[in-house]
């Protein structure tokens, strides 16, 4: 793989790093992007499947890129209101040679025993009500996330779990994530499964989705950063950032 950290970003296609919470987003920002084979955007779409479409719909219907006075992807506010401005001033529209690969990230419901607050869940495909969508690379990024987490230094590295990630369209606790983790599902959420069926739809790309536990069957949260599993899972996702620039190394748009 070719060392992309002297890359010409805009010769490579963007990378759309999606999440819904504020406190999702301060964790991103900080991330070290320094690797980034391309542009990289982040986007905050609000919480739910509904708010996650619609921003999506408003941000890939530009991704040819926005015209004089168009706005970045930032924080994609209401319906008929445009987007505010970028997480940081350097921060690029969605735009380039190929179609911008999407990831959708955030926080998650656990559904497995044994899972902890921090660890980390890439699926291998969402789905929800409305179908499935497969994601790419799930290999490549579980083992980019499974190495930074070694070299991280804090302690215990998290664990790092594959398979599918359910989308609701509200909180999921007891028996509800029981009925979920039967269907064969590792993880629940509220906005991936909509992220990336949106993206696709919009046309072909790369999607993938990371995610990172905040609460599990052995311990639920009443709060996200309320309890110490909230903060642990601040942490982490504070950190991954660089695994998702090297996952975008390795596909073939991204040196386009």
């Amino acid at each position: 793989m070719a060392d992309a950290s002297a890359a010409d970003p805009g010769a490579a296609s963007p990378l759309l790093v999606v999440c819904a919470l504020g406190i999702e987003r301060l964790a991103l920002r900080g991330g070290d992007r320094g690797a980034a084979a391309g542009p990289v955007v982040l986007l905050r779409t609000g919480m739910g499947p509904r708010a996650a479409e619609r921003s999506m719909e408003r941000v890939l219907a530009t991704a040819a890129g926005p015209g004089p006075g168009r706005p970045e992807a930032g924080d994609a506010g209401p319906p008929g209101r445009p987007p505010r401005p970028g997480p940081t001033a350097g921060h690029r529209p969605v735009r380039g040679p190929g179609p911008a690969a999407v990831i959708a990230t955030g926080f998650c419901a656990g559904l497995a025993p044994g899972m902890h607050p921090g660890d980390l869940v890439v699926a291998d495909q969402t789905r929800d009500h409305a179908g499935s969508t497969e994601c790419t690379g799930t290999e490549v990024l579980a083992s980019a996330l499974a190495e930074l987490c070694r070299r991280s230094g804090r302690g215990p590295a998290p664990a790092v779990h594959t398979g599918p990630v359910a989308g609701s369209d509200h909180v999921v606790r007891g028996a509800e994530r029981a009925r979920l983790r039967a269907t064969g599902a590792v993880a629940v959420d509220m906005e991936s499964a909509a992220t990336l069926r949106t993206a696709v739809r919009a046309g072909p790309r790369p999607v993938a989705a990371v995610r990172v536990v905040v609460d599990a069957p052995e311990h639920e949260l009443v709060r996200i950063g309320t309890l110490r599993g909230g903060i642990s899972a601040f942490r982490v996702l504070r950190s991954i950032l660089p695994a998702f620039c090297q996952w975008h190394r390795s596909l073939p748009l991204s040196r386009r």
